[in-house]
């Protein structure tokens, strides 16, 4: 009876030393796991703060960004608009005003370039403008296209890609790098130059100026032929492909008024007169 009792007190009294051994280590696992929850916890707030602030600066982007594109586009339409009664004033041409036309369109245009192409570039300066090409493009296009045509009727030459972009370089600021017009919108622009050519060819045909026109057919005969060349290595050609083919139709409608003119030339002679005169822009005669 006595070993019994006795044992039963070693089991109780092992369990009482056990006892105060185990809270210690439940208590330890239960700070440890709070202490988790709580840093778990302030991880994700800092994480969606974190986002949130990366997304607020994307909103800000894409806004500033869009006002960007909308002021671009409001330029290239004012470029655009602007260029056109430039063209327009060009082709009011003729044996009686050429110094008159030539000299108004030439402050058209120079006002077209320090009013309108100046605020495009200010907004183009010092950011990614290539992203903003397809906003600008269009009135860049228009510009290089009265630009080579009012040069053309002054001195019968065309007006290079440097030549153009000298013309701007004054208008850039000159603590950053300066905005030049590409190559693809300069040719572009340049494609559109011929139909310009074949409306003047052909209203000089009608004034009797069959040299100037030949000279316009010329002309626009070796753009062609040198695009030609150009096109199938352009990677961006799919708008260049189409304006080839009213490129050659321009060339096609010069040649048939210049061939009708000689083949037919007897029912022309009441217009053209027997010394069958130059034309005015070539300094040749004028027809009295």
């Amino acid at each position: 009876m006595l070993s019994y009792s006795s044992a039963f007190q070693r089991v109780a009294s092992s369990l009482m030393f056990m006892a105060p051994k185990l809270k210690p280590q439940r208590l330890h696992q239960i700070a440890e796991t709070g202490a988790e929850q709580l840093l778990k916890k302030a991880r994700t707030m800092t994480t969606e703060s974190s986002m949130k602030d990366a997304f607020s600066q994307y909103a800000d982007y894409l806004n500033n960004f869009n006002e960007k594109r909308e002021r671009v586009v409001k330029a290239s339409r004012d470029i655009t608009m602007n260029s056109k009664k430039v063209i327009f004033q060009v082709h009011r041409l003729s044996k009686d005003n050429k110094e008159e036309v030539l000299e108004k369109a030439g402050k058209d245009l120079e006002a077209v370039r320090e009013q309108h192409f100046a605020r495009l570039m200010k907004e183009l300066q010092g950011t990614d403008f290539w992203k903003l090409r397809r906003a600008y493009s269009p009135g860049v296009q228009e510009y290089v296209e009265a630009a080579t045509f009012y040069k053309f009727c002054v001195s019968g030459t065309l007006s290079t890609l440097d030549e153009i972009n000298s013309t701007l370089l004054p208008l850039s600021d000159p603590s950053l790098e300066p905005l030049q017009i590409n190559i693809l919108d300069y040719i572009l622009g340049l494609a559109d130059l011929t139909g310009e050519l074949m409306r003047m060819a052909i209203g000089r045909i009608s004034d009797g100026e069959v040299e100037f026109a030949q000279r316009i057919c010329q002309f626009v005969r070796q753009i062609h032929r040198e695009l030609l060349l150009v096109v199938p290595q352009m990677d961006d050609s799919y708008d260049m492909k189409s304006k080839m083919e009213v490129m050659l139709q321009s060339v096609i409608k010069i040649e048939n008024a210049c061939f009708s003119v000689h083949v037919r030339g007897s029912e022309y002679i009441p217009l053209l007169g027997d010394d069958a005169p130059t034309s005015f822009l070539l300094g040749g005669a004028d027809v009295e």
